[in-house]
């Protein structure tokens, strides 16, 4: 429990008084302290960014690429699936038809049919860091690439993390991991408010972040407080995680970027809500948390990761695919859209996609099983060239047949459109070793950056 001792009897608004005045719940690891866990863990007026950034959607066990955007109608109609085929607004281009918002804006998005080389693994460690979890680990681990932008830029605004992770606490926890910081430290590890009882843990002398963000005349009590102690130079006897958790709960940016209530209605509506509640074992399947991370972005947040429902469909594929294709749909060309309106599509780029495919031949439950041989990946923003296919698979969608890529070569993309070369710039691992970002033999793709 993080306290700010002072005089008493020198109250904010409210009666609160110095002394004792911040409190922070069980904000990611059950009712832990904010700088425990980050120990443990270590606008409205469309002004451009001041800094690039990276929005990573993972999904979750492993979406069916062949019924997305990689559709096989002349394969045998035990591969082949029930949807059908619609031409987008970029011509020779067809996906899945129930995603008609995309179809009217592919010109804005990258797809990569021919995803190779993954581990085969029900986590997200390759889509977080581009390698996989059983291959060679450094001591500590790998860091994921917000913990690299975390340690290599720092933070973007003062009590705005560089590294946030939206996803949820899940049954199979790997499927809600929102990024580690590996051999970087906890320091750069992301900042969850999902991962324990939620943002409504997340309090100031038992107010909650729904409260604090309407509460102004306090955020300015607090702006003030923040401002004696600088003064008196108290902040430089807090160790690094108490300062950091202190910048959290005293700074009115964090608070507002969750709340969508400050957002105009209109685009609320045009994400849509979704749902809280969770998909079995895996994440939930929230609208709105594609809203949280542009605002988060704005904000100042240099990576967001987030996890949109579960896709380990070894039954009733076609059935779930109805109910969840439309609202990735919904929320992925609700964000692009934002991201264009609001000039932001050259500064931050977005990421979709899952730790590997489905198997050509739908099984006896109407379903598809595990396929690492080939999976698929949505590219956009970043300032990246969109508007095209990247790679083909063969007839029945269960290898690469042009053009494999892999998940290195994504992320040495990525880099690139953070301003980063990923094959020269190094971080030092646990015992002063530096460390690529990237092995030189993944360029940055030309096709996207060429």
């Amino acid at each position: 429990m993080l306290t700010i001792a002072g005089k008493r009897g020198e109250a904010f608004c409210d009666g609160m008084t110095r002394r004792g005045f911040l409190r922070i719940g069980g904000l990611g690891l059950g009712g832990a302290a904010l700088p425990q866990i980050l120990q443990a863990e270590s606008s409205a007026n469309h002004k451009p960014l001041d800094h690039k950034a990276v929005i990573m959607i993972f999904l979750a066990g492993g979406p069916p690429h062949q019924d997305m955007w990689d559709l096989k109608m002349e394969a045998s109609t035990e591969v082949r699936g029930e949807f059908r085929p619609i031409s987008t607004n970029v011509p020779g281009i067809q996906i899945c038809e129930l995603f008609p918002q995309m179809a009217r804006m592919m010109d804005r998005f990258s797809v990569i049919r021919s995803m190779v080389g993954a581990g085969g693994g029900h986590d997200a460690v390759q889509c977080l860091t581009g390698r996989k979890k059983n291959g060679p680990q450094p001591p500590g681990g790998w860091p994921s690439l917000g913990a690299v932008l975390s340690k290599l830029a720092g933070q973007v605004t003062p009590g705005v993390p560089s590294f946030l992770g939206l996803s949820p606490k899940c049954g199979h926890d790997q499927w809600g991991d929102p990024g580690a910081s590996g051999f970087l430290g906890p320091s750069h590890a992301p900042f969850s408010p999902f991962r324990g009882g939620g943002k409504e843990d997340m309090v100031l002398k038992d107010i909650s972040i729904e409260r604090l963000a309407d509460r102004k005349g306090l955020l300015k009590s607090f702006d003030n407080f923040r401002r004696d102690i600088d003064g008196s130079g108290a902040m430089k006897g807090m160790d690094t995680f108490t300062e950091q958790a202190f910048g959290v709960l005293t700074s009115s940016r964090l608070a507002e970027a969750f709340d969508l209530g400050k957002e105009d209605p209109k685009i609320v509506e045009r994400y849509g809500r979704g749902t809280e509640k969770l998909t079995a074992d895996g994440p939930w399947k929230r609208l709105d948390q594609f809203l949280m991370a542009r605002r988060l972005v704005e904000a100042g947040a240099r990576c967001v990761t987030l996890g949109f429902s579960r896709w380990d469909w070894h039954g009733g594929n076609f059935k779930r695919a109805r109910q969840d294709f439309p609202l990735l749909d919904q929320g992925i060309t609700a964000l692009v859209q934002d991201l264009h309106d609001r000039g932001m599509d050259k500064d931050v780029s977005v990421v979709v996609w899952g730790e590997f495919g489905r198997t050509p031949k739908i099984n006896a439950k109407a379903g598809r099983d595990h396929w690492p041989k080939v999976s698929t990946a949505l590219l956009a923003g970043g300032g990246m060239t969109h508007g095209q296919v990247i790679g083909s698979t063969t007839r029945d969608g269960g290898e690469a047949d042009d053009r494999p890529v892999e998940f290195p070569e994504v992320f040495s993309t990525l880099y690139h459109c953070l301003g980063i070369d990923a094959r020269r710039t190094t971080v030092d691992d646990l015992s002063g070793r530096p460390r690529f970002l990237v092995e030189s033999q993944y360029a940055p793709m030309p096709e996207l950056v060429g």
